[in-house]
């Protein structure tokens, strides 16, 4: 592991020295084994992937930081965790772990052909195995450094792993696909003694157009120098978790900021509303993201669970 790596490691992860951080974690659990029998609210929209044109960006937040992207026909989805519950599975039984509070907005089998996993980092809420273990060699993955061997009980076998700054240039059916690592500040363990693996958000390249897939990241100016690849069309930013977890999610007003540092002139907020991983209440992220952009409500790829963006909108 790099030693850039390493040091953002040790700035971002959780202290469980802090009285906050280890109630949080209490509290986590306890409502992992009580809310067993709490009804999944369902997703505001259902996009319909059917319809969708290769001559467009078309991009649909399925929940969490999954993301259905039609990427000029390339079909594209990051960090895909689509069943009820995140944690630890007991092969053939159940998963322990926090349930969903909205369900997500396509089923597995209501996805289209799948050419292109992003994943981010290993944590439970974005390396879901269960999900994961539904695509077979035809898709391609890409990932951080050092997280490979996790994909081992699937049979996703095109693998590329990428650093930051790394370029990968993914062919499909479709065309190719450059895919470049991006430096973020937040942590990779899947458990706590693991914490050599990477992270990492991807900047997507494919006719001159761009998206950003930032993943989980604190504030960082690291973006500004995405600046050099070009204009950014779409940037997929995380808004919640920020309280107490502050060292590695950033504030929807730091999100904005950091879209505004890569040059994107379209952002889509995510992982808010899908699973209660922090104090907040569930719709502070995105009230705080609109009034963010205020004066530019225009530049809001999106609001709720299952609504889809198209750039650009008519040809």
């Amino acid at each position: 592991m790099s030693e850039r790596h390493r040091t953002n490691n040790s700035s971002a992860k959780p202290s469980y020295r802090s009285a906050r951080v280890r109630r949080w974690i209490t509290y986590l659990w306890r409502e992992a084994i009580l809310e067993s029998f709490r009804p999944i609210a369902p997703a505001f929209k259902k996009p319909n992937p059917r319809e969708w044109r290769d001559s467009q960006i078309t991009a649909a937040w399925l929940g969490h930081s999954t993301v259905l992207i039609n990427f000029f026909g390339v079909n594209i989805l990051t960090d895909p965790v689509l069943f009820p519950r995140i944690g630890i599975r007991v092969p053939f039984l159940f998963t322990i772990g926090p349930k969903r509070l909205t369900a997500a907005a396509l089923e597995i089998d209501e996805l289209p052909r799948i050419d292109i996993i992003l994943l981010s980092h290993a944590h439970f809420d974005h390396f879901d195995w269960r999900t994961l273990s539904y695509f077979d060699r035809t898709t391609k993955v890409v990932l951080p450094a050092h997280t490979r061997n996790l994909l081992r009980w699937t049979r996703l076998q095109d693998i590329t792993e990428l650093r930051w700054g790394e370029h990968a240039c993914i062919q499909t059916k479709a065309g190719e696909t450059e895919i470049i690592g991006v430096r973020v500040k937040h942590w990779g363990a899947r458990m706590q003694t693991d914490d050599y693996r990477d992270y990492t958000g991807y900047l997507i390249e494919r006719q001159n157009h761009r998206v950003l897939f930032a993943g989980d990241t604190a504030f960082t100016d690291s973006f500004k120098q995405l600046r050099t690849y070009g204009p950014i069309d779409l940037a997929i930013f995380s808004i919640s978790a920020y309280n107490p977890w502050i060292r590695s999610h950033c504030t929807p007003e730091q999100a904005v900021q950091m879209a505004n540092d890569a040059g994107a002139r379209f952002i889509m907020p995510v992982h808010h509303q899908t699973f209660r991983l922090s104090f907040e209440p569930i719709r502070e992220p995105i009230q705080r993201f609109e009034a963010a952009l205020r004066d530019e409500p225009e530049r809001i790829a999106l609001r709720e669970i299952g609504e889809t963006f198209v750039w650009p909108a008519v040809d």
